[in-house]
């Protein structure tokens, strides 16, 4: 589904942030990216919808090029693909049925989104979506009155609202505390496994990558150093083997990458 072909990175400042990329995503996996801040973890997602430019390589969505998508083909591309941030990304001062309806303004006209005519049928998505994440009772509340948590459900809703075959997270849950990073980890896992919707996260918590993820991949200045199916290793090895990630034994309850 997702496919790096010998892809490079270089920003204007001369930072490597990914170099000579080879991977490939197939559909239906929940890949969890570890790796120190600064190995190139968000880079590497951002390339996916070509948030950002490649400098060399190629990344491909279905077979279609994303490197070299422009216009209409972009735009269709980027809208089967949502995005969860770690900042939420969401207008605080709108509602939250408003808020999740934007994830539904690549399938109408520019002037119908900017009125905010959008079609019962968008608005009963949007209601789904909002279900799917248990914060359907919020719907009509200014998104600023939520929670840190409840407004990363709000942006989970509307990345679901896009009706995406993929699910980008960037950090989804750096910001929140223990138990609300589980009740977030828990409904993109089951968006996952009930939608088969194939999920791709950066995560600092090695607990977490270890606990909802079907493969690991670990980037280590820029390059993929590690690459494993959860089903076919065992916990005490995974951690032994993250020492080849941060160069350094890791222990379960680490919280890695900006420290």
């Amino acid at each position: 589904m997702i496919e790096f072909k010998n892809v490079s990175k270089t920003y204007d400042n001369g930072v490597k942030a990914l170099e000579n990329i080879n991977l490939t995503i197939n559909e239906g996996e929940f890949v969890a990216i570890i790796g120190l801040s600064g190995a190139g973890k968000s880079t590497l997602l951002r390339l996916i919808n070509k948030l950002i430019e490649s400098t060399g390589g190629e990344v491909f969505f279905d077979g279609i090029s994303v490197t070299k998508a422009t216009g209409r083909d972009l735009i269709s591309i980027r809208r089967q693909i949502g995005m969860i941030f770690q900042g939420f990304n969401i207008v605080k001062r709108m509602s939250v049925l408003s808020n999740v309806l934007s994830g539904r303004v690549a399938y109408n006209p520019t002037w119908k989104t900017i009125l905010g005519l959008f079609p019962e049928e968008d608005k009963q998505i949007a209601y789904r979506a909002l279900k799917r994440v248990d914060i359907l009772e919020k719907v009509h509340n200014r998104a600023s009155d939520l929670s840190g948590g409840q407004q990363q459900r709000v942006a989970i809703a509307r990345a679901l609202a896009q009706e995406p075959k993929i699910m980008l997270a960037d950090e989804p849950v750096a910001s929140l505390d223990p138990i609300t990073t589980v009740q977030v980890m828990d409904y993109l896992k089951k968006i996952n496994v009930e939608d088969g919707i194939t999920t791709v996260s950066n995560l600092h918590h090695v607990d977490l990558a270890l606990k909802y993820a079907t493969r690991v991949v670990g980037i280590k200045e820029g390059k993929v150093v590690y690459d494993v199916q959860m089903v076919d290793i065992k916990k005490e090895k995974f951690y032994e083997d993250l020492e080849i990630v941060y160069g350094r034994p890791v222990h379960h309850d680490e919280v890695l990458g900006d420290k």
